[in-house]
């Protein structure tokens, strides 16, 4: 009987994933208090069945149960507002969270303090924070405190069924928009400290920056872009021919995911 469950344990697993998967296969979202109720009787169901012959299917059905709800229960905790439209000369103030050198231009997130349109949205949720995009070498750095003008649009989703959602992307990243920073940043003095996770946010990109750094002393050319990308993110000194190189060859996804 342990031998048996011990070979059921990568199946589960498996479930589990199956699970998440159905969860965002679904049309509308679930409903958290009919979601959870059936998760747990079902893993109560498959403590219960250890000793029957047909504990395996009741596991499996457990596990994916699990995988569903913890998706649901992933995506109500951390529900925020999303702008509904373009807009255009927004008027934004807050605390830089992240930044992210490219190759052609600047990333970072901005959570907001102060969200200003320049007309009136009566029907606009709030908006906790933005993915704003600038001229290279112009993002503020992390911890700062900014103001700024910016166009705005909603998360683009996926151009084709099965396609990249970036909408989907950002939303578990807590961001409700991007957008395209207007004009000069200009810096301010912070109402207050922004928080332990702005203090991680700093302490991280610090790190990331002396790893970087490091690197960049060592190593040279293209071996160092690389193995800076890889280690810290920063994709912004790799060349344009081995850049679209490893997108050629399929290896692009590892520099998406690096850092």
């Amino acid at each position: 009987m342990e031998a048996a469950q011990g070979r059921l344990f990568p199946w589960v697993a498996i479930a589990f994933g199956a699970g998440i998967a159905a969860y965002f296969a679904a049309e509308r979202e679930p409903i958290v208090w009919i979601v959870l109720p059936i998760a747990l009787s079902l893993i109560a169901a498959a403590v219960l069945a250890r000793s029957f012959h047909f504990f395996a299917g009741v596991a499996l059905l457990a596990a994916a149960a699990a995988g569903f709800a913890t998706a649901t229960l992933k995506t109500a905790r951390i529900e925020h507002g999303v702008l509904a439209r373009p807009m255009f000369s927004v008027t934004l103030a807050g605390f830089v969270e992240v930044r992210e050198e490219r190759e052609r231009s600047d990333r970072f997130v901005l959570r907001l303090d102060r969200f200003e349109p320049a007309r009136p949205v009566p029907d606009q949720p709030n908006i906790e924070r933005v993915r704003l995009s600038v001229k290279k070498g112009t993002a503020p750095s992390v911890g700062s405190y900014v103001e700024l003008k910016a166009r705005l649009s909603p998360p683009f989703t996926a151009v084709r069924p099965g396609g990249y959602d970036f909408a989907r992307d950002i939303y578990f990243q807590r961001i409700g928009a991007s957008g395209f920073v207007l004009g000069a940043i200009k810096p301010l003095a912070a109402p207050d400290n922004g928080g332990w996770w702005l203090r991680y946010a700093v302490t991280v990109s610090g790190m990331r920056d002396a790893i970087d750094a490091r690197i960049r002393q060592t190593l040279a050319g293209d071996a160092r872009a690389i193995a800076s990308a890889l280690l810290t993110g920063k994709r912004d000194a790799i060349s344009s021919p081995v850049n679209e190189a490893m997108y050629v060859s399929g290896l692009g996804h590892v520099l998406s995911i690096s850092g």
